[in-house]
C-alpha cells in the first residue's frame, strides 16, 4: 500500500474538473502521465502538453454541462471512479498512480449508459 491518500488525489482531480481548473488538474499528473480515452475510438495522450491539449476542451463542456460524482473506489492498482457529465452522460476512469503520488496513468471508457443516453463525452 502506498503512503499517500490515492482516493484524496482522485477527490481533488474531481474538484478540479468541477471548478474547471485546468493548472491543479494537471498538476496531479506525474510529468510523464499517459492517459487512454476509449469513448470515441482508442487515443492515447502522454505529457503535460498532450494532457493539456485533451483535457482543456473538455473542462470548459464540464463547466457548462455539470460534472457530478457517481461512484469511487479504490481498487488492487488505484482508483475506479465515475463521473456524469450534464447529470446523465457516465463515464468511467481509472487511476494509476507514481510512488511520488502523482497520476501516472488514466483510462477513461463510457460507462453503462441509461437507455436515453448518447455518446460519451470524455
Amino acid at each position: 500500500m502506498s503512503d499517500f491518500d490515492q482516493m484524496g488525489i482522485v477527490v481533488d482531480w474531481v474538484d478540479a474538473c468541477r471548478k474547471g481548473d485546468l493548472t491543479t488538474l494537471l498538476d496531479l499528473y506525474a510529468d510523464d502521465a499517459q492517459l487512454e480515452c476509449t469513448c470515441n475510438g482508442a487515443q492515447r495522450y502522454r505529457g503535460r502538453s498532450e494532457l493539456e491539449a485533451y483535457w482543456q476542451p473538455r473542462l470548459s463542456a464540464f463547466s457548462l454541462a455539470g460534472f457530478g460524482l457517481e461512484e469511487i473506489r479504490p481498487v488492487p492498482h488505484g482508483v475506479d471512479l465515475e463521473y456524469s457529465v450534464a447529470g446523465a452522460l457516465r463515464i468511467r476512469a481509472s487511476f494509476c498512480f507514481s510512488p511520488e503520488g502523482k497520476i501516472r496513468s488514466t483510462l477513461c471508457e463510457p460507462a453503462r449508459q441509461h437507455a436515453h443516453d448518447g455518446c460519451c463525452a470524455c
